[in-house]
């Protein structure tokens, strides 16, 4: 359970930020938006791997569209969903994949050869 409570709270993280009614979204200057998508995907990728969930960086992937679609689609929250926010989150999703991936290297030690 240890490993997995990190990426549980991210998660409820995520579908608290994506999902918040626009009336309840602070202003903010251009771009933070992206900003925070970028690091939300990431802190679920990571965790996710720091958990070690089977398929999670695929999954995450259709996370990242769906919920674009969803903001769409849910009319009381006043939002639109964006391409743009999709691939931002594709991005942090291989930002969290790459940062899981130095800090295991890392780990290991350096690598010898014979």
């Amino acid at each position: 359970m240890g490993r997995v409570l990190p990426f549980v709270t991210a998660a409820l993280l995520s579908v608290v930020i994506l999902f918040t009614p626009e009336s309840g979204v602070p202003t903010a200057p251009p771009g933070t938006d992206k900003v925070i998508h970028t690091l939300l995907f990431a802190l679920l990728a990571f965790t996710g791997l720091y958990a070690k969930i089977s398929r999670i960086l695929p999954l995450l992937v259709v996370y990242a569209g769906v919920s674009e679609v969803l903001q769409e689609l849910i009319t009381p929250l006043h939002r639109s969903g964006d391409v743009l926010d999709a691939l931002v989150d594709v991005l942090g999703i291989g930002l969290g994949w790459a940062t899981a991936t130095w800090l295991r290297s890392r780990r290991r030690g350096p690598r010898t050869t014979r």
